[in-house]
């Protein structure tokens, strides 16, 4: 909830021509309603069926069950930061390539709404609730319709439940950023959609690697240094 929060330090792109009915503060109030919903629910199928697939959130379960916290972070860390480092590395060589070929008012836009928001929000946001949201929550949801529906829930959930759910979610984390792309009020080409949905996917496969092989935290690890590396990578190319 602190990541939802935190959402309240955006600067929304709210089209400056629509009349408003509510005050600025009472929209972003209201716009954190969803997100709340949505990871309620995304938790709660997390603690429901993660054990049921043999996914974890070993720190997590260390702090429930009393047992030891470095054992359930070590193993995680190291894991996590390559997946940090690999995933921006990844996005800011497509960002590089791509980039020349984008419309510029998106990309301006794009720049500009990126720097309006906060290093906390992406931090707590996208490091540990879109964690919650997409791997806790969908991943697992994914796996666990598969393993019932071919298995009928019998032994283990097999490979191809892991890729697919991983696929799947990622893909869907990519194409849950488009709403902002048309709320930026930008031109919306292929092109756009394409660099959106692809930049996005590509690290929600490696979140969903890491949260398969070495647990929820590693999976948060990435996430967060992966932010920490495009603001840092931002900063010095202004």
């Amino acid at each position: 909830m602190t990541g939802v929060i935190s959402i309240l330090g955006m600067n929304l792109p709210i089209p400056e021509d629509e009349e408003l009915q509510l005050p600025l503060w009472g929209i972003k109030l209201l716009s954190l309603i969803q997100p709340t919903i949505l990871l309620a629910i995304a938790v709660s199928i997390g603690v429901a069926l993660a054990h049921k697939v043999r996914l974890s959130a070993p720190l997590a379960e260390a702090v429930a069950y009393g047992t030891s916290l470095r054992r359930a972070i070590q193993p995680q860390v190291i894991p996590g930061i390559i997946g940090g480092l690999l995933g921006s590395i990844v996005l800011i060589t497509i960002e590089f390539f791509a980039k020349p070929f984008l419309p510029l008012d998106f990309v301006l836009k794009g720049e500009a709404f990126s720097n309006n928001t906060s290093f906390l929000t992406r931090i707590l946001y996208g490091g540990i609730t879109e964690e919650l949201l997409l791997r806790w929550g969908m991943m697992t949801l994914f796996v666990w319709i598969g393993w019932r529906i071919f298995a009928k829930g019998q032994g283990e959930p097999s490979t191809f439940y892991f890729v697919a759910a991983i696929a799947l979610s990622a893909f869907l984390f990519g194409l849950g950023h488009l709403p902002l792309v048309f709320a930026l009020g930008t031109q919306v080409t292929t092109l756009v959609i394409a660099y959106i949905i692809v930049g996005n996917s590509v690290f929600g496969l490696i979140a969903g690697y890491l949260y398969w092989h070495q647990g929820l935290e590693a999976a948060m690890i990435a996430h967060m240094l992966f932010h920490i590396v495009l603001v840092t990578a931002n900063y010095f190319a202004r």
